[in-house]
């Protein structure tokens, strides 16, 4: 199947590793040219010239920019915009996982991490697009995708929780806006995804558990319906064409791309 991506033009943030750089590089590989945007900008020139050298003929823009600074947004978007035109795709990818450490419980759970998460995913995912909206809506077209995750359908992190929640209710709200301009808007819901991250996951809950690695890494596969852990590229795949005018008919929704969430039904 054709995408219809190519010589497209995608802004990915979060895109110097992981599942951002994952997207990127399947849009690469369909024929957009892609910006990466992260806050480090050496490990971002990595990651771009990673991507050139991957894909023959590449178009690859390296962007640094602060999701949670309007301003710097704003001149990410516009650079982007005197380079290529315009914005065709935007994937939010900039969060850190809420997996990345063990939540803390009520007591200790203070107002600024709350904030920070907020801040980072939701505020910032917000920035992202109502800089990318205009451009997209006076072209007539234009995809959004926001990576947010399972969390907003389970317990086990507040914070994390509340902010994919809120990433939800943000899809919805800028498709239904967005939509009768042509621009599809929607939400992806990864689980635990094996990434560059996952290994000191894994070595950090077998050292709190006395548990082995690989027992820690079974109980986790455990909770998919799969039975394993889906794959960074697995994701990607799902997401690239979420981005592309064969999606046109999905929009305001959410997908889960994790393996299945064993044990709940969603409807």
């Amino acid at each position: 199947m054709d995408l219809q991506l190519q010589g497209t033009r995608a802004v990915v943030t979060g895109g110097s590793r992981g599942l951002g750089l994952a997207v990127a590089r399947g849009l690469v590989a369909e024929g957009a040219r892609v910006a990466l945007v992260a806050r480090d900008a050496q490990r971002l020139d990595t990651a771009a010239g990673g991507l050139r050298s991957g894909v023959a003929g590449a178009e690859v823009l390296a962007v640094p920019a602060d999701t949670t600074d309007d301003a710097s947004v704003r001149g990410m978007v516009q650079q982007v915009v005197t380079t290529w035109g315009g914005v065709d795709v935007l994937v939010n990818a900039a969060a850190q996982p809420s997996f990345a450490s063990a939540p803390p419980p009520l007591a200790d759970l203070s107002d600024d991490e709350v904030r920070a998460d907020f801040d980072t995913k939701v505020l910032g995912y917000l920035r992202c697009a109502r800089a990318v909206a205009p451009h997209m809506t006076g072209q007539g077209w234009g995809r959004i995708v926001n990576i947010s995750g399972l969390n907003a359908r389970r317990t086990g992190s507040a914070s994390g929780t509340i902010r994919n929640v809120a990433v939800a209710a943000l899809t919805a709200n800028l498709a239904d806006e967005l939509g009768p301009h042509g621009v599809g808007v929607t939400v992806v819901h990864p689980g635990l995804v094996e990434t560059e991250r996952t290994p000191g996951l894994v070595a950090d809950r077998a050292a709190a558990s006395g548990l082995s690695e690989e027992q820690v890494h079974d109980q986790l596969a455990a909770t998919t319906s799969l039975r394993r852990l889906v794959t960074a590229e697995e994701v990607a795949d799902v997401v690239v064409f979420l981005c592309s005018p064969r999606a046109a008919a999905v929009t305001g929704d959410a997908v889960s791309v994790a393996g299945g969430n064993r044990g709940a039904v969603h409807y």
